[in-house]
């Protein structure tokens, strides 16, 4: 019998011993039980099957008081289900204990999961982001390898040790993403085996169970090496991803080392060939030509990370009396790398609803980037924005000079700070110098205002007064686009 029972049964307190460690059902249908019979947590004692050191199961569920008949059901929050359900999967063995301390208090603030500062929330919250993490590399490492049944069919066999029992919560993940192929998946905490049609569980395995290597990993290495790319590569950030721990599975990482050694080099390699691509004399001559050129560009990082160039987009002469609008923004973002098309994404479509309004025709821009190619970074499934460094502009100002020289706009509209400095070569405040027309060296005239993303990220107040400001900018672009007409 373990010292929190002898001592809970000693006090005259309640001992809860569940079916297993991620019994997160045993320990909602006890923990309401409990609550509706008025037991503070003070005299409950939980532990979990496999990690008790006593048997008391059976006796615990005795012991468990009866609710009175008019006893009112529990409050829960969802907030609070929501993490409950991870949190429990943590090896922490005061997790039941610190679950059954916050449902109890939420019964008197039902308010409590919206109080950040609280030591309990903060701790829950803290258990479900390790257990989620946990879940995700055991989604992003499990390495399958072939073996030969007795039938002579396939099987895929992979070892994994995770940090905390997640092991039946990813078993659907794997048998939604591997429905056809037969497999098991052993874990020192227990198995488990697909065969097409039934999930089974197993008895715990030693790494000794799944096989070394298979035929097909020489061509998943060929593959991983070749797919490696230099320019996106950060030590840190990848171990902090992938840490070491989890190489020993992985038959990628025994390349890795010599990847890292080497990427200093391909990177310069890389972008030495960027650097030598064009040359005054190569310059582009028309829309066409730089659409297909910017796709091989490796001038700078951004260009060797593996998205697809954007081209601008509109007409590449205009009337004889107007030349035309040019429209510069930052970058494409995921939207427009995805499309491979300029502002289609939310801020494009913000962009372009203002542009009706104040009465500038599509057809009357070109609209294009400074940065002709996606920089981000990965976070999970989703690919979030960066800006581009003042070097990378800089370097992807030979596009922007040439898109102007075959559009040859009168009048350039820039976007934030970004297309900014491609259009001036230096940085400049977009609030000191919107509103204010500044003439380029083509003799092009430059607005300057706000980038359309900048107001998605504004609350309601300041965003109606910043789209305000936006309006009267493109308002006054609009009335010089008369002027000149």
């Amino acid at each position: 019998m373990s010292a929190p029972f002898r001592d809970m049964r000693m006090a005259g307190g309640y001992p809860v011993q569940l079916a297993a460690p991620d019994d997160f059902d045993g320990w909602r249908a006890h923990a309401r039980r409990l609550l509706m019979a008025d037991v503070p947590p003070d005299r409950v004692a939980w532990e979990a099957l496999g990690e008790a050191s006593g048997d008391l199961f059976a006796e615990s569920g005795k012991r468990l008081p009866t609710p009175p008949a008019d006893a009112a059901p529990p409050r829960v929050p969802r907030a609070f289900l929501q993490l409950a359900q991870k949190a429990i999967l943590h090896r922490d063995p005061s997790r039941f204990a610190l679950l059954y301390r916050l449902l109890w208090r939420l019964q008197a603030r039902p308010r409590l999961m919206e109080d950040a500062a609280d030591s309990d929330v903060r701790r829950i919250g803290e258990l479900a982001r390790i257990v989620r993490r946990d879940i995700h590399k055991m989604h992003a490492f499990v390495r399958f390898r072939v073996v030969e049944s007795e039938s002579g069919a396939e099987h895929y066999v992979a070892w994994f040790e995770p940090d905390h029992h997640i092991l039946r919560a990813v078993a659907g993940f794997f048998v939604e993403r591997f429905t056809a192929m037969t497999w098991s998946i052993l874990t020192p905490e227990g198995s488990l085996h697909w065969d097409g049609t039934t999930l089974v569980e197993g008895p715990p395995a030693q790494r000794g169970d799944a096989p070394v290597g298979d035929p097909a990993e020489d061509l998943w290495l060929s593959y991983y090496a070749s797919i490696f790319n230099p320019a996106r590569l950060k030590v840190g950030a990848m171990l902090k991803e992938m840490p070491r721990r989890y190489w020993k599975n992985m038959p990628e990482a025994a390349l890795i080392p010599a990847l890292v050694a080497g990427a200093q080099a391909r990177e310069a390699t890389m972008v030495s060939a960027g650097e030598t691509l064009f040359d005054e004399a190569q310059r582009p001559t028309s829309l066409a030509a730089i659409g297909e050129a910017i796709q091989a560009c490796r001038r700078c990082e951004i260009g060797c990370n593996g998205t697809r160039a954007v081209m601008g987009e509109g007409q590449e002469r205009a009337s004889r009396v107007f030349n035309g609008l040019m429209i510069v923004g930052e970058q494409p973002g995921d939207v427009e790398e995805q499309q491979a098309r300029p502002f289609v994404g939310p801020a494009g479509q913000l962009l372009r609803a203002h542009l009706a309004d104040a009465g500038i025709a599509g057809r009357a821009a070109y609209v294009t980037n400074a940065v002709k190619h996606f920089k981000f970074v990965q976070r999970g499934k989703r690919r979030l924005h960066q800006s581009p460094t003042a070097k990378e502009i800089d370097i992807c100002r030979w596009w922007i000079e040439s898109e102007r020289g075959i559009v040859r706009p009168q009048l350039v509209l820039a976007l934030g700070a970004s297309a900014a400095r491609s259009l001036l070569g230096k940085t400049v405040s977009v609030q000191k110098v919107r509103g204010v027309p500044q003439r380029l060296e083509d003799g092009a005239e430059l607005w300057i205002t706000t980038h359309p993303s900048y107001l998605l990220r504004l609350e309601d107040g300041a965003r109606a007064s910043e789209e305000a400001r936006f309006a009267a900018d493109l308002a006054a672009v609009a009335g010089r686009m008369a002027e000149l007409a």
